[in-house]
């Protein structure tokens, strides 16, 4: 049986790639040379991640992780 989840993935901008982690699946992570690049590799990453939980018989972790943007001023 197939399920659909949703997880929310950060994505940093550095001096010379993007990384990108998951929240809910510690150690799930992932670098590129562009946005593009890094969110194709995070959902790979999350694809064998959840293979390998699969193959530990380990449940696969519920998305419980949410995000906001906040505004503020800067002096």
């Amino acid at each position: 049986m197939s399920m659909d989840l949703q997880y929310i993935v950060i994505v940093e901008k550095g001096s010379n790639s993007y990384g990108a982690y998951v929240p809910d699946l510690p150690g799930c992570v992932a670098v590129g040379d562009n946005k593009e690049e890094v969110l194709r590799l995070i959902r790979e990453a999350i694809e064998l991640h959840f293979e390998d939980l699969h193959e530990r018989g380990e449940p696969i972790p519920k998305p419980c992780s949410t995000g906001e943007f906040v505004s503020v001023s800067a002096a």
